[in-house]
């Protein structure tokens, strides 16, 4: 049985203490929940963006959404866990993984934690620059049920997606582009896939995204192009991960050095206090040591040019 591939650990076994770890992982996720609040768009915009987008996968005969969108809203069977795992899922499967690979595989840790981090915040851009209707949101005519709304009285979500009810207004219903719900599970898949250990773990790592990716076009939350630009994303931020994690370790080693009061790359006390004279073979002893030893060090020297 041939072993799985795997992605090179990052230098060093260790994680990150869990205490800075906390913070960090949290700013991110704060910048990127107030990100989607900054990146509304216009409405009007965001509408058209959608509606292009069906152009374009009609085109390419790709519009995969509306029969699946008709299945879910019109069999609860489906629809209901559906909505369940749209709304819940990615809190919960993504913070675990994390927990997981820093507790198990502390060396692919930094790496895989740094590769999900970039992702967010690439995804974060594209809701900027293209904020985009999902087709729950389009018009009638459109054909799509809001189908998270249609099953709201059986979970905690109401008509605003995956915000719980009441609360719609601290989320961005415009920001279907990329689907990070698709980028997430991705992450999660190829963490389980490659680390899981098990024929079980293989197969859900391999499940999960899929999964996912059916979940968000049957609800009618996201676009096929949307999960695609997930991935692309996702692609985006493993390239990129090794190269930050090469820079913020310079960036600390000069932060270090500085602190210390040494040049960059050399230990802070080399040559520190030692005094040299022309015609020294060795330098002295530092300022702080006795005359004694200056006295040796002279009578050595004294020695060594006296004739044989």
């Amino acid at each position: 049985m041939h072993a799985a591939p795997h992605i090179p650990a990052a230098r060093g076994t260790r994680p990150p203490h869990w205490w800075a770890e906390l913070p960090l992982l949290a700013l991110v996720y704060a910048a990127y929940s107030a990100g989607r609040l900054l990146a509304r768009g216009d409405v009007g915009a965001a509408t058209g963006h959608g509606e292009k987008l069906l152009d374009a996968e009609r085109f390419l005969h790709l519009a995969v959404e509306r029969p699946l969108n008709r299945l879910f809203s019109g069999t609860p069977a489906l629809g209901i866990p559906a909505a369940f795992v749209y709304a819940a899922l990615h809190y919960l499967v993504t913070p675990a993984i994390l927990v997981w690979l820093w507790r198990r595989h502390p060396g692919r840790y930094r790496l895989l934690r740094t590769w999900l981090l970039l992702s967010t915040l690439i995804g974060l851009v594209g809701f900027t620059l293209l904020p985009t209707a999902p087709p729950r949101l389009l018009t009638a005519v459109h054909g799509f049920t809001d189908t998270m709304a249609e099953y709201a009285s059986y979970g905690w979500w109401g008509g605003e997606a995956s915000a719980p009810r009441g609360l719609g207004g601290l989320t961005n219903q415009y920001a279907a582009m990329p689907s990070l719900h698709v980028g997430w599970a991705l992450w999660c898949g190829v963490a389980l896939w490659l680390y899981g250990g098990s024929r079980l773990t293989r197969a859900v790592g391999l499940a999960y995204p899929l999964l996912i990716t059916v979940v968000v076009m049957g609800t009618a939350n996201h676009y096929f192009l949307d999960t695609l630009a997930g991935c692309v994303v996702m692609v985006l931020g493993l390239l990129l991960a090794r190269p930050a994690l090469r820079l913020a370790a310079a960036a600390r080693g000069v932060i270090a050095s500085r602190a210390s009061g040494g040049a960059p790359g050399l230990h802070a006390n080399v040559g520190g206090g030692c005094e040299t004279s022309a015609g020294e073979r060795f330098p002295r002893q530092s300022a702080r040591a006795g005359g004694g030893a200056r006295g040796a060090a002279a009578a050595g020297d004294g020695a060594a040019r006296a004739p044989g």
